[in-house]
């Protein structure tokens, strides 16, 4: 959940469903430093100090064809060291844009997700 006392119409929580809830957690957490707290083994909570979702675990994954997610860093070339030595597979090399730059990565579930950096 989104911090603040005005979370009206503003996105309130985000849920991946995904295989490995472990495998999840170590992605996310050595790439990006995400805490975690676990609700029994088929649901687990996550924080990137700022914004909450989960990891529900599923048999089944669908993890094309939804909306982009697009995280912020600071330090675009350092993010990208941590995505793959924590087994994520850059799949858009950074590029730049109107803004700034960005790159996309695929998470060892199969999702693609993008950070941007205004720098």
């Amino acid at each position: 959940m989104v911090d603040g006392t005005n979370q009206d119409k503003k996105i309130n929580y985000i849920e991946f469903k995904v295989r490995d809830i472990s495998r999840a957690k170590d992605f996310y957490g050595t790439a990006f430093g995400w805490t975690f707290i676990d609700y029994g083994p088929v649901y687990c909570e996550f924080s990137d100090g700022n914004l909450k979702g989960g990891f529900a675990h599923s048999d089944t994954v669908n993890s094309s064809g939804g909306a982009l997610i697009i995280l912020f860093a600071d330090d675009l070339a350092d993010i990208v060291e941590r995505v793959k030595k924590a087994g994520g597979e850059i799949s858009k090399e950074i590029f730049e844009f109107p803004g700034g730059k960005r790159f996309h990565f695929i998470d060892p579930e199969g999702y693609e997700l993008a950070v941007w950096s205004d720098k």
